[in-house]
């Protein structure tokens, strides 16, 4: 097939574009950044002749819509460029499909499913009346039901996907990203750095996320949600203890504090649709991922 994958510089978007081509696909990427080669198109989602020009150069049959500001923090921070990316972007891709039909895998997130206390199955937010706790939360569950309304008035066709804590090689370092990339960077560059110990969540590795991800192209099913996430259940103190046994560093630089306000307390995954539709598999366990994760930021940041 065509297919683009929107936000394909990025820290999934990269090897999911990888893992696609490898499967034979024609893959187009576009990002903000600039970008190489001839599939690579610049593209601001959240501008909309700038994605209408992307459509018109070529027709694809799937998309990937990734393309989003990333994390609660950058959220607050950076409000406004997050609601015209995340909410204006995703409405511009909508329009596109209403118009040229393509199917369409949108990148939404755990953080959805707010402070709900049990384990967190997709039909948890259409049961339940959920509070999201930040404006990336709530730009999420925005674009979750303008694809649902979308899809009831012109029958576009989307799958839904809530990735839980997805880290691994290429995500770049900055305070705005996962807790692994944190505190790796920090760990290895002696910053100090907090963890929340009344925090838990299911880590998942970047290659077990897009070979997941890649095979909703061959399994797609109109409408369906799924979480992708890990399945070792985990607190956040744990994450941090295995960076610093791995770099032979203590916890001298590390501040312990109980809960953080605003933000999720147990990120426990249902995983049972996506294994059952998509295959998905978990094969690299944290005990491998994270120093996999710490090698290559070794690699670019020269530690």
């Amino acid at each position: 097939m065509k297919i683009l994958v929107t936000g394909g510089l990025g820290a999934v978007g990269t090897p999911l574009s990888r893992e696609l081509r490898q499967r034979g696909h024609e893959v187009w990427v576009c990002d903000l950044p600039h970008g190489e080669g001839p599939n690579y198109m610049r593209c601001d989602v959240g501008n909309y002749r700038q994605v209408q020009r992307v459509f018109d150069r070529v027709d694809f049959e799937f998309v990937y819509h990734a393309a989003a500001e990333f994390g609660r923090w950058n959220g607050e921070d950076h409000y406004e460029q997050m609601w015209h990316s995340n909410a204006i972007g995703t409405k511009n891709m909508l329009r596109m499909q209403e118009q040229r039909k393509f199917r369409m895998v949108f990148f939404s997130s755990s953080e959805i499913y707010g402070d709900w206390t049990e384990v967190m199955h997709e039909d948890v937010a259409d049961e339940h009346a959920i509070r999201q706790m930040n404006d990336y939360a709530i730009s999420k569950w925005v674009n979750e039901m303008q694809i649902m309304n979308s899809a009831d008035r012109f029958g576009t066709e989307t799958v839904r996907v809530r990735l839980f804590n997805t880290y691994g090689p290429g995500e770049p370092y900055s305070e705005y990203r996962s807790v692994v990339c944190q505190f790796i960077y920090r760990a290895l560059h002696n910053i100090p750095y907090t963890v929340y110990l009344d925090h838990h969540r299911t880590s998942s590795y970047i290659e077990d996320t897009v070979r997941t991800l890649t095979n909703i192209s061959e399994r797609f099913k109109p409408g369906e949600v799924y979480n992708i996430a890990g399945t070792e259940y985990h607190d956040i103190k744990t994450i941090s203890d295995m960076i610093l046994k791995y770099v032979g560093k203590d916890d001298r630089l590390v501040k312990y504090v109980q809960i953080e306000e605003h933000n999720t307390r147990d990120k426990k995954a249902d995983i049972s649709k996506s294994v059952r539709d998509l295959d998905h598999r978990v094969e690299v366990p944290m005990a491998v991922g994270i120093p996999r994760t710490i090698e290559w930021q070794k690699k670019v940041y020269g530690r």
